[in-house]
């Protein structure tokens, strides 16, 4: 199909053209994506690997250690970073510094 081809088009039959060649985009990204998706399984395989257990997989971070600690419970815990909680935050109102609460 030419330029010249559209521009002698309606509106309508532009209009139709479009989402016809949205929905063939579509069908094509999903091949696209079926056809990688199975590569990838294949190359996994060929390492010893389930494609899963390579993609699924998380690394937990290790948890900051607690900088401070709430004096009247000490399962209140915070590493500093973030937002404080709300122990914190009460207990600095209350006229504590940081420091009496400093792990």
């Amino acid at each position: 199909m030419t330029l010249a081809d559209l521009e002698k088009m309606t509106k309508g039959e532009l209009e139709t053209l479009i989402k016809d060649a949205q929905k063939a985009l579509k069908s094509v990204d999903a091949r696209q994506r079926k056809a990688a998706l199975e590569a990838a399984k294949a190359a996994a395989a060929q390492h010893g690997f389930d494609l899963g257990d390579l993609t699924e997989a998380k690394i937990a971070k290790p948890k900051s250690p607690a900088k401070f600690r709430n004096p009247e419970n000490a399962e209140d815990e915070w590493s500093g970073r973030g937002r404080q909680p709300q122990w914190f935050k009460d207990k600095i109102a209350a006229g504590a510094a940081p420091e009496d609460m400093a792990v």
